[in-house]
C-alpha cells in the first residue's frame, strides 16, 4: 500500500518524492527521514505499483531500486522516461561501472550504490529539486533558472527560460539534467569546463572515484546523441582529454533577450 504523509497545517506546497524498493525496511527508513526532511512522500514496492503510482501522483522526483520484482527498475525508468522527464535517482546494490552506465544510458539522472547514506540522498533530492526549481517545505527559497534569454548555437535554439531547445522549429527533449548540462557548457562558449566541476555543479558532490566521473562522460554522449549530427564526429560539445568538454564556439552564436 502507498504511504504519504498528511498536508501540512499551514499548506505549504511539498515536493513528491516516489520512492520504490522491494525491501520494507528500506522504504520505512526513506518514508521516515524525507518527511522528516519535509516532502511528501509515497512508496511503491514493485515496479507495477511504481507506475501506476506515478501516474496518480505525479511525483517531483523517482527513487528506484534497480533489482525488483515484476518490473525491474530498468524496465520502470524505460516506461518513465517514454513519457516524462522527472528525475530518476536509481539505487542499487550492483555497484559497477558497466551497471551504472546502463541506468544513466536509460535517463536517470543519478545512481546511488547501496548500502547508501539516507543523509546523502537527501542531498542528492535536494540538488536535483533545486536544478528543476522545486523544493521541500522547509527548503531556502528555490533557485531560479540562470538563462536570461535564447541562446542560438548554430541551427540550434536553446531557450533558458522555458528549458527547451529547438532544431529548425522541431523541439529536441532533453531531461533537467541534460538541458543543465547544455546550460553549463553553452554558458561560456569555448571554455574548458572540467569533469569534476561538471559533476560538482550539476550532481552536487565531488568525484571520489572514477566512477563518479564516468556520470558526466555518460550525459555528455546523451547529449551528443541528441543534439549532434554525428554524434562519433561531435561539432558542438568537444572533448579535452584529460580534463573535460567544452562547447563550439560558433559565429552566429548570441545571447539575446527572450521575447
Amino acid at each position: 500500500m502507498p504511504s504519504a504523509d498528511r498536508p501540512t497545517p499551514s499548506g505549504d506546497p511539498k515536493a513528491t518524492v516516489l520512492v520504490v524498493d522491494d525491501e520494507a525496511a528500506v522504504r520505512r527508513v526513506l518514508l521516515m527521514r524525507l518527511q522528516l526532511a519535509g516532502y511528501r512522500v509515497v512508496c511503491a514496492e514493485d515496479g507495477e505499483e511504481a507506475i501506476s503510482l506515478f501516474h496518480q501522483e505525479q511525483p517531483d522526483v523517482v527513487v528506484l531500486d534497480v533489482m525488483m520484482p515484476k518490473l525491474d527498475g530498468f524496465a520502470v525508468c524505460r516506461r518513465l522516461r517514454a513519457e516524462s522527464c522527472v528525475p530518476i535517482i536509481f539505487l542499487s546494490a550492483l555497484d559497477t561501472i558497466a551497471e551504472r552506465v546502463s541506468g544513466l544510458d536509460l535517463g536517470a539522472d543519478d545512481y546511488l550504490p547501496k548500502p547508501f547514506s539516507p543523509k546523502e540522498l537527501e542531498a542528492r533530492i535536494a540538488t536535483i529539486l533545486r536544478r528543476v526549481g522545486r523544493g521541500s517545505a522547509s527548503s531556502e527559497p528555490r533557485e531560479v533558472p540562470s538563462g536570461k534569454g535564447v541562446l542560438r548555437v548554430g541551427d540550434l535554439v536553446v531557450d533558458t527560460n522555458r528549458r527547451q531547445v529547438t532544431r529548425n522549429g522541431d523541439r529536441i527533449a532533453l531531461t533537467y539534467t541534460e538541458f543543465s548540462l547544455l546550460e553549463l557548457l553553452f554558458r561560456d562558449p569555448g571554455r574548458v569546463v572540467p569533469r569534476a566541476e561538471i559533476l560538482e555543479q550539476l550532481w552536487g558532490y565531488p568525484p571520489r572515484r572514477a566512477a563518479d566521473l564516468r556520470v558526466v562522460d555518460v550525459y555528455v554522449a546523451r547529449l551528443r546523441g541528441k543534439l549532434e549530427p554525428d554524434p562519433r564526429n561531435p561539432e558542438l560539445i568537444l572533448t579535452v582529454r584529460g580534463t573535460g568538454y567544452a562547447s563550439q564556439r560558433f559565429g552566429d552564436s548570441a545571447l539575446v533577450a527572450a521575447g
